[in-house]
């Protein structure tokens, strides 16, 4: 995990070392062990250093290649590289150093942009071609690590943070109302847009190249990977299935263990998180693990099971584990706000506060932790969500229904009221359709159960696990700890989009009988919460961890906010949100943002997202804008 920046004049004006000094060091705390700038009169590279392969002075950034055409700033991991070294080598490629970074570059000195296809792990880079005088930009098929850019007329910027182009002297803080309407639809951006205005995030599995010269102010970006849930032509046994995850689950967690550095890893009670730990106790003895737990005095409902510190214990005396662990309470969020809001720089999905207290152990102790992110995307973890639109008429109506699912935080009916004092500028955005533009790139329209499902597994690894990937970044970054997905592995990801739907979720049969003009509460054969979900991965992880681990139900890391907002948190919303001088009633009716937080506060309705992100929002406009 490091940071990088960059600042290309293409009209060959000369790139100021002071503003690409400022714009990197706004990142310091993604790269503490080191900088480094590279200055090539109109082109400029900056990085910010955490060492995690090959310590030595070898490894600075930015990384010059020895004919000097070639310059990289470079953040994350590649996992493969040392295979893909001596490929290189055979090629008649020398190496100095023992880095990914090396690799990465002459990678590209060899394959050209193709090199990103050749790559397993999370990356974001910018490589400069002095002989073509050309920039290349890539960022991961998943989007782990993030980039942002802008054009400010001939000039291009680019970083692993916003808050490193907002270092630059010309570049404007205006909110961008199209963002924030999106935001408020889904709780999350699925656009490349930010709540900047003219500040974009670069999309996962692309890159772009930009010349000297070149009179363009938009990026061109070409895509080289993509998600594809299929259902295979040719189905094998269970057992043969069942036999491939379990080998390359390990190989995964094995390969993203390669460090010079402590490696730790979460571990929250759940499944994905335990079989991780199990896998890396066996190759790391001692392990140092950590685990967020939240006192319940105040609690209430189903959030009395929000805390699952017994469950990490347990696991961590069977994998004889190094076990550190935190308990938040309520007041934590308040007093954690401002510096939450900014590293995170702009709200993304989920409660990320716990995320944020999370790291700031982890990184205590360990500068590399393993996360479970992305098991529940790949294997079918959300099956509440899939079944409100596994049968439909069309694809039409598949939108509707998921469209209408997935308006987290104000639907439709209340966002034209609650945006009154900006809805003339925002009223030709229509978010069904930015819902639809996923799809894009889908030609196929589904047309059984399983190719909905498939469906809705492609949409949510677009859209909600980019969102927790970039939170699960800014937050780790904070404390300069490096996060790793073993889930997000290119074989492991390979094979689970190959898996039959059915393997992955058990009710589908009872789906497609189920008649929508029967009489009786069908919403319950629907949308029933249950236990179903990720039914493969649950078998082969009960090799690794205890029974009532792997059949427990699934459940995500947030805190019991919803009694917390109600209880001994509700003066610090009532402080925050309704008060006259909230920044946020600048484009929000008032008395609407009102009604909608005391149908919470009041228990009629449980808002316990809305308000979160009206609190993030409410930060944000303060500290970033």
């Amino acid at each position: 995990m490091c940071g990088i920046s960059g600042v290309f004049n293409v009209n060959g004006r000369p790139v100021s070392p002071v503003t690409l000094r400022k714009m990197t060091d706004a990142m310091a705390h993604r790269g503490p062990d080191g900088e480094g700038f590279y200055i090539d009169s109109f082109l400029g590279l900056g990085h910010r250093r955490l060492a995690i392969i090959d310590l030595s002075p070898l490894g600075h950034q930015p990384m010059t290649s020895d004919c000097g055409q070639f310059v990289i700033t470079f953040n994350g991991e590649v996992y493969n590289f040392r295979e893909l070294r001596k490929d290189l080598e055979e090629k008649g490629h020398v190496f100095r150093s023992r880095t990914d970074t090396e690799v990465v570059l002459h990678a590209y000195m060899e394959w050209g942009n193709a090199c990103v296809e050749r790559f397993n792990g999370m990356f974001a880079f910018a490589i400069w071609d002095r002989t073509r005088q050309e920039l290349f930009l890539a960022r991961d098929r998943y989007g782990i690590k993030p980039l942002y850019y802008t054009f400010l007329g001939p000039k291009f910027l680019f970083a692993s943070e916003q808050k490193a182009i907002l270092a630059h002297p010309d570049v404007r803080r205006d909110l961008d109302l199209e963002a924030l309407l999106e935001y408020f639809t889904f709780q999350n951006i699925f656009t490349d847009r930010t709540l900047l205005k003219g500040i974009r995030i670069f999309p996962a599995g692309c890159w772009a190249r930009l010349s000297l010269g070149t009179r363009e102010t938009t990026l061109q970006v070409h895509r080289y990977w993509d998600f594809d849930f299929r259902e295979p032509e040719n189905v094998c046994s269970e057992e043969e299935y069942a036999e491939e995850l379990d080998r390359l689950f390990r190989q995964a967690v094995k390969r993203q263990l390669v460090s010079d550095v402590d490696v730790g890893a979460y571990l929250s009670g759940g499944m994905d998180s335990g079989s991780i730990t199990a896998v890396a106790a066996t190759e790391l003895p001692y392990m140092k693990t950590f685990t967020c737990g939240f006192d319940l005095h105040s609690a209430s409902g189903l959030e009395l099971g929000f805390d699952e510190r017994e469950k990490a214990e347990y696991m961590s005396y069977l994998f004889k584990t190094e076990h550190y662990e935190m308990v938040l309470k309520a007041g934590d969020m308040e007093r954690v706000m401002p510096r939450l809001a900014w590293h995170l720089e702009e709200p993304r999905v989920g409660q990320s506060y716990p995320n944020y207290y999370a790291a700031q152990l982890a990184s205590k102790f360990v500068k590399v932790v393993l996360s479970g992110g992305g098991g529940d995307e790949l294997f079918g973890g959300y099956p509440w969500r899939y079944y409100r639109a596994a049968v439909c008429a069309d694809f039409d109506d598949y939108i509707d229904r998921y469209y209408q699912y997935w308006q987290r935080l104000v639907p439709n009916t209340v966002l034209r009221e609650l945006f009154k004092p900006v809805w003339n500028e925002v009223k030709h955005v229509w978010t069904r359709d930015i819902f639809r533009n996923v799809f894009v790139d889908r030609n196929q329209a589904p047309c059984s159960p399983e190719e909905y499902i498939n469906h809705s597994l492609y949409f949510e690894a677009k859209t909600f696990l980019h969102g927790l990937l970039v939170v699960e970044d800014k937050l780790s970054s904070a404390h300069s700890l490096e996060t790793r997905v073993p889930f997000l592995d290119n074989d492991l990801v390979d094979f689970a989009m190959r898996l039959p739907v059915g393997m992955k979720l058990r009710n589908l049969d009872q789906i497609v009988r189920i008649n929508e003009n029967e009489p009786g509460n069908k919403q319950n054969k629907y949308f029933q919460k249950t236990n179903d979900g990720k039914n493969l991965l649950r078998q082969v992880m009960k090799r690794y961890i205890p029974d009532e681990i792997t059949s427990a139900q699934k459940q995500g890391f947030s805190a019991p906010d919803a009694s917390w907002f109600k209880g001994e948190s509700m003066k610090y919303v009532h402080k925050t949100l309704m008060g006259d001088n909230a920044r946020i009633f600048g484009y929000m009716d008032k008395g609407v943002l009102h009604s909608l937080v005391e149908e919470h506060l009041g228990g009629i309705q449980n808002r316990r997202l809305l308000v979160w992100s009206l609190l993030n929002v409410e930060e944000y406009l303060g500290r970033v804008m």
